[in-house]
């Protein structure tokens, strides 16, 4: 399974507001800065994540986007479901039934593996948080400080 550009960049978008949760908002050029995400590219991007409610928005001269939720309640598998639609390997096992289409689903010899394959990244999805990334990451300075 290949995770598109979009799903990469919107969990780097959700850890860069991760690192500061708890601050003012950051406006779409920091986002995209600590993200290495394109500015164009991430306006097009936080539309679905703040209509997910992951994360939200202030208008004005001091406004951005910030989560929603604390880092230790965002799941990366929501983030993921968000970008990219539910896990799916293959179609015949996505999250989502209505998209199991394949006609052979009934009998087939192959598709245990593919609901193992799925499985297991469901699980590797949602069991960690962004808090877990941010913890794990490298050390990262707050946005806007001064290079030594």
């Amino acid at each position: 399974m290949k995770v598109s550009s979009r799903g990469e960049y919107g969990v780097r978008a959700m850890v860069a507001l991760a690192h500061q949760y708890g601050a003012a908002p950051m406006s779409i050029t920091a986002v995209a800065k600590a993200s290495a995400v394109p500015p164009a590219y991430l306006e097009q991007l936080i539309g679905p994540l703040r209509r997910a409610g992951l994360v939200e928005s202030t208008r004005g001269a001091h406004g951005g986007y910030r989560l929603a939720r604390s880092p230790e309640l965002v799941r990366v598998g929501e983030v993921y479901r968000v970008m990219e639609g539910p896990v799916a390997p293959m179609d015949c096992v996505s999250e989502d039934p209505a998209d199991q289409t394949c006609p052979l689903i009934d009998g087939c010899e192959t598709r245990p593996v593919w609901l193992k394959v799925r499985d297991s990244i469901v699980e590797t999805l949602d069991s960690m948080t962004l808090a877990d990334l941010i913890k794990d990451g490298p050390a990262r300075r707050p946005v806007g400080s001064a290079t030594s």
